[in-house]
């Protein structure tokens, strides 16, 4: 048996195999390893398992040649180590003539201890350096409790969206963001804000693509908002909630992010992977941020959409945002609407954000991108009522303003809980019937 001598100055034995870039899973503790899944094409020549213990070492103790300080006493402690090679389809005793190349799902497990609780060590480690390797995609992550237990999460959560609102769950939110989405003044801003909020929209949101501006400060737009908010409550009773967009440059995003507070803000937003999620992190951390996080899934298509590399969406716009800490995100809309996204790929996104993940709260998911009234009654349908409805165009595009464009989704959202079709309840309800008329489903899409 190798040795291998402690700061403590006693040995600890080594296995015969512990230093090995590969194992089967019952050799391994998962309680210590972070396992990261793949998806790989290569020639068929290849012996994937070999290629995959390279890529481990490269990921972990070693590099493309053997070096002296990678000895078998810091493999043991810290290589990543192949546990599953799967081919699709698995060949057993030939390959076809036909066949140049071959797939395969291939797991790795990662000492949790090359990443203690920080997730940029975390994302280098499972995709870093062989994010390059072509048609190589992480497609998922496991993650261990003692790991998980290292991150708080969102503080708010799911209920705490109600809370901040003064409501009781039982129905979607709905979110308005203000269009158009960016390049207005102020007094524009305000005055679109006050229509939304009066017909019934809980949550105002900033787009992703204004933030603190020249053109338009943030924390005057708190001040003015915040303002309008209280008066509207007075004439309606209802809440609403304003997620300032926070984005900005480091550590300045942290300044302005408690100037909005200070100022009276109730909500607040970040382009999440645009400043990084690590940045986000901050802010669910820092105690003088006391309201609810919205993460921007902008520049999340960059990581997932090509469907031979990068990282797969219930990682990026799911696990990732969940651990650190978004109280919502915004997500692609993936039943009509305007954005590109595959349902299954959407409902796997809503689980890793909403379902049991160690003890942090659940993450609201935000559908968004295109939705009017007619697409409500599906989203509800698919996802339940624990989620808030973003919509934009569709509020402020409606033919009787955006007043009536809130009315026509708050009505939506009522016709949905209470299970009534859409056409039976436009016929009481003016502002939806209108919105009808101008909007229907642009796909076929059923549950």
């Amino acid at each position: 048996m190798k040795e291998e001598k402690e700061t403590t100055g006693l040995k600890k034995k080594i296995g015969p195999y512990d230093d090995k870039p590969i194992a089967i899973p019952e050799g391994i503790d998962m309680e210590n390893h972070i396992i990261a899944t793949y998806w790989i094409q290569a020639d068929k020549a290849w012996d994937m398992a070999v290629l995959g213990q390279v890529l481990a070492i490269e990921q972990t103790t070693g590099t493309w040649v053997p070096v002296p300080g990678e000895t078998p006493e810091i493999r043991a402690g810290h290589v990543a180590k192949v546990i599953g090679v799967y081919e699709a389809p698995y060949y057993e005793y030939a390959i076809p003539a036909d066949v140049t190349t071959r797939q395969y799902i291939l797991q790795i497990a990662f000492p949790a201890a090359n990443v203690e609780d920080q997730l940029p060590m975390m994302l280098t480690a499972v995709i870093g350096n062989i994010s390059m390797v072509p048609n190589f995609k992480l497609l998922d992550l496991r993650i261990p409790k003692a790991t998980l237990d290292q991150y708080n999460g969102p503080k708010f959560g799911t209920e705490g969206w109600w809370k901040a609102l003064g409501l009781k769950m039982g129905r979607p939110l709905l979110n308005n963001m203000i269009k158009p989405c960016s390049g207005y003044p102020l007094e524009v801003g305000a005055e679109l804000f006050r229509q939304a909020a009066l017909g019934g929209c809980d949550v105002i949101k900033d787009d992703e693509l204004i933030a603190n501006m020249r053109y338009n400060d943030a924390v005057k737009r708190v001040k003015t908002y915040m303002k309008i908010e209280k008066e509207v409550f007075e004439e309606t009773g209802e809440h609403t909630l304003y997620t300032v967009n926070v984005t900005d440059r480091l550590p300045r995003m942290f300044d302005l992010a408690k100037r909005c507070v200070d100022a009276g803000v109730n909500g607040m937003m970040v382009n999440y992977l645009a400043v990084g999620p690590e940045a986000m992190r901050a802010l669910a951390e820092d105690k003088a941020i006391n309201v609810p996080i919205l993460a921007h899934m902008d520049f999340a298509g960059a990581y997932y959409m090509s469907p031979h590399q990068g990282v797969s969406s219930p990682i990026i716009l799911g696990k990732f945002a969940r651990l650190c800490g978004a109280d919502a995100i915004v997500l692609p809309f993936s039943m009509g609407g305007k954005a590109i996204y595959m349902h299954d790929r959407f409902m796997n996104t809503v689980r890793n954000l909403t379902y049991p993940m160690g003890n942090l709260k659940a993450t609201m998911p935000m559908p968004s991108g295109g939705i009017t009234p007619a697409n409500v009654a599906d989203i509800v349908n698919a996802v339940g009522k624990d989620i808030m409805i973003g919509s934009g165009g569709g509020i402020h595009a409606h033919p009787q303003g955006p007043k009536a464009g809130a009315r026509a989704l708050r009505q939506a959202i009522d016709a949905a809980v209470k299970g009534i079709k859409l056409e039976e309840y436009a016929k009481e309800h003016e502002e939806l019937g209108v919105a009808l008329g101008v909007w229907q489903k642009k796909t076929d899409f059923k549950i």
